[in-house]
Parts: structure tokens; C-alpha cells; sequence
């Protein structure tokens, strides 16, 4: 299974993804979810990925490998003009890899994939797009400010409780980790370690790069924190009294 969440914020846009990849309880890899494209001064792009490891796969290598014999020997991906022309260039190939991929099976075929495409190209803003298996997508605002795939239901509660589109994206980074570490507890198929890209809006310019995994400090400090202000949160709640029994 997969985690990842784009989160879409004033001063930029925070992504983050596990890195688990599972055939079963006695197969599981390590494999990178996120990937970033950058032309400085031009253009930054992050795909993060969820389903289907082969689809979601040949879907990216097609997006580098297509356009790489034009003039400019520049991926199709880098030429578009704007992130919407990004966002349908990338859904297209998606549904064409899943189309045969498909070809001939009953219809039930479990080869799909999902992305979520967040990014910058210069004289337009920040913009942070899911992608779905069928090929179209949906961006995000200020009703729908992220944007989650894979096992995301662990994770929702505290980005839809504490979340402000103007929180830095220092405290961005905390919360998606808090997301995360609620996510690994409570599901085996989301694990360490972890991928984070911020991006700075208008920097048109890869930012700040890190993988954590358990041994990582801050992580570890984030973890137990966030378990003990749950406990003392808890703690600090009226107790139930039953209507009517003096206590």
C-alpha cells in the first residue's frame, strides 16, 4: 500500500510519502514514491505515485523518455506550458498504460494507478493537482487545499483539524509527520521510511530534500511527542457520568 500527501499552502507546497511496497506480509521493499523534475529559473515539478508498482512506473518512464528526440532534447513532461497542460499530459499517459496494460483481461484488472502532481512553471502560480486511473484529475483550492492517495483515512483527521493555509511550512513538515506516523501505526502496509519535498512559491527551484526513517531524531522525537500530548489531551477531558448518578 502507499501514503502521500500534497498539501498546498500560502508560502508553497509541502509533499510527502512513505516508501513501503508490499507482495505480501513476507515481501516488502523499499521503493521511492516521489520524484522531482527541475529546470531553475523555468519550472519545478513533484509526481508522487500510489497502486499498481509496474503502471505507475512505465507511466513515468514514458513521461521522461517521450520528446527526448525533438530539438530541444527535453522530456514532453518539461515542455508544457502551464501545470494544467503538465496535469493532462500526465493523466493521458496514465490512461494509456492502464488501457493496455488491461487489454484483454475482464475488465477487473488490478493495474491501476494514481498520482498526485504539484509544481510551479514560470508566469503562473503554484498549483497541486490528483490524478485518477481514469485519466482526469481535479486541482486543488481553498475548499480542497490537499490532496492524500493510498491509505489516507489514518491520516486525515489532523490535517483536516489543524491545517491553515497560512501556517509556515516548517510547521507543514510537522504536520504531515504527525499524519504519517498516525498512518504507520495503525496500518502495516505504510512504512518508513519517509520522503519529504518543500518547495518555496516562486523559487522555480528544487527546495528542501529529506528521507527520515527510525533512527532519524527529529522523527522519533515527533512520534513519542505526539503520543504523549494524545494521552495528556486525554487525560485533561471531563470524565463520562451517566445522566442522573452523582459522581
Amino acid at each position: 500500500m502507499t501514503y502521500c500527501v500534497g498539501l498546498l499552502l500560502n508560502r508553497g507546497m509541502v509533499f510527502m510519502s512513505d516508501t513501503r511496497t508490499n507482495a505480501g506480509i513476507d515481501n516488502i521493499s523499499v521503493v521511492t514514491k516521489l520524484r522531482t523534475w527541475n529546470m531553475p529559473g523555468d519550472r519545478f515539478l513533484c509526481l508522487m505515485s500510489a497502486g499498481n508498482l509496474a503502471t505507475t512506473q512505465s507511466t513515468i518512464s514514458l513521461l521522461e523518455e517521450r520528446g527526448l528526440a525533438s530539438h530541444d532534447r527535453k522530456p514532453k513532461l518539461l515542455t508544457q506550458p502551464t501545470m494544467f497542460q503538465t496535469a493532462k499530459l500526465v493523466g493521458e499517459t496514465l490512461r494509456e498504460v492502464i488501457s493496455y496494460t488491461n487489454e484483454g483481461s475482464d475488465g477487473s484488472s488490478r493495474f491501476l494507478g494514481s498520482f498526485i502532481l504539484g509544481g510551479q512553471i514560470k508566469g503562473g502560480r503554484p498549483r497541486l493537482f490528483m490524478i485518477y486511473p481514469e485519466g482526469n484529475f481535479i486541482e486543488a483550492g481553498p475548499d480542497n487545499p490537499f490532496f492524500q492517495i493510498g491509505e489516507h483515512k489514518y491520516g486525515r483527521p489532523i490535517l483536516v483539524r489543524t491545517y491553515e493555509p497560512t501556517m509556515s511550512l516548517e510547521d507543514a513538515v510537522k504536520l504531515l509527520l504527525v499524519s504519517f506516523d498516525s498512518t504507520i501505526k495503525s496500518n502495516l502496509s505504510v512504512g518508513l521510511p519517509i520522503d519529504l519535498q518543500v518547495y518555496e512559491t516562486d523559487k522555480l527551484e528544487t527546495g528542501y530534500r529529506q528521507r527520515f526513517d527510525d533512527r532519524d531524531p527529529y522523527y522519533r522525537q515527533i512520534s513519542e511527542g505526539w503520543g504523549d500530548a494524545l494521552k495528556s489531551a486525554f487525560d485533561q477531558l471531563p470524565a463520562f457520568s451517566p445522566a442522573g448518578v452523582e459522581r
